[in-house]
């Protein structure tokens, strides 16, 4: 049977970056979707863009193409995203899976949930910017993101980042709905995954789901780029 799958891309990403494993369930006969949220992505206005306006831009894309029965798949900063977006459209949700994404706990925001070195880091970076965003710095993201793939391939995808507004970081989230849900809910862990330190992810941010599927796999934290293919079957399976 054919499923629906949205994508949501995490922090300095864009729909582009689930291309390559939106062609492989594409070609498993799914239908994937991976809409770009909105202050992402080249030339778009940042300033002011909030953790809502990202998850309004979600459920807007969803109701905009009808679609039901949805596989809702968020990775990293994403994850974040999906969590209220179920909350918003429960009667569209068939399930939830979380690609190495961070879960927030009720009443937290993303930056309660990140190294305090990152936060620091972050924050200077956006405070020095016209309109506060920030972008990884390419040796962080080389050693802790996409550590496992050539470095002219490493690069060639960070040159494509953008920065990301700020304020959806510090934006603490009402999730006492989400965490009321009757929906399936999976977690993709990736063994190699560096961006945050061991442990962060799994037990840590999968534990917060409650009942959930966990499926293991190898791989840095960008996975769509340097295991696609072994990616969308895990989505897949997940499903």
């Amino acid at each position: 049977m054919s499923k629906t799958f949205v994508l949501v891309h995490g922090s300095w990403h864009g729909g582009w970056a689930w291309d390559a494993v939106a062609r492989e369930i594409s070609r498993k006969g799914h239908c994937p979707h991976a809409p770009t949220l909105v202050g992402h992505g080249p030339n778009v206005s940042r300033a002011g863009i909030t953790h809502k306006d990202c998850v309004d831009s979600v459920s807007a894309y969803i109701r905009d193409h009808q679609l039901q029965d949805i596989v809702l798949v968020g990775h990293s900063f994403g994850g974040t995203v999906i969590q209220k977006v179920a909350e918003q459209l429960d009667d569209r949700i068939g399930s939830v899976v979380f690609v190495d994404a961070l879960v927030l706990a009720d009443g937290q925001c993303v930056l309660d949930n990140l190294p305090a070195e990152y936060v620091a880091a972050f924050n200077g970076l956006a405070s020095a910017s016209p309109d506060n965003t920030m972008l990884v710095p390419w040796e962080i993201w080389r050693d802790c993101f996409m550590q496992d793939a050539p470095e002219l391939a490493a690069r060639t995808v960070w040159e494509q980042l953008t920065p990301e507004p700020n304020q959806v970081n510090h934006d603490k989230l009402d999730l006492k709905r989400f965490y009321s849900l009757n929906v399936s809910k999976s977690f993709i862990y990736c063994r190699q995954d560096k961006a945050l330190p061991q442990g962060y992810f799994h037990p840590r941010m999968c534990s917060r789901l409650g009942v959930f599927r966990l499926l293991e796999m190898d791989g840095s934290h960008e996975v769509m780029f340097t295991r696609s293919t072994e990616l969308a079957d895990k989505i897949i399976e997940a499903s």
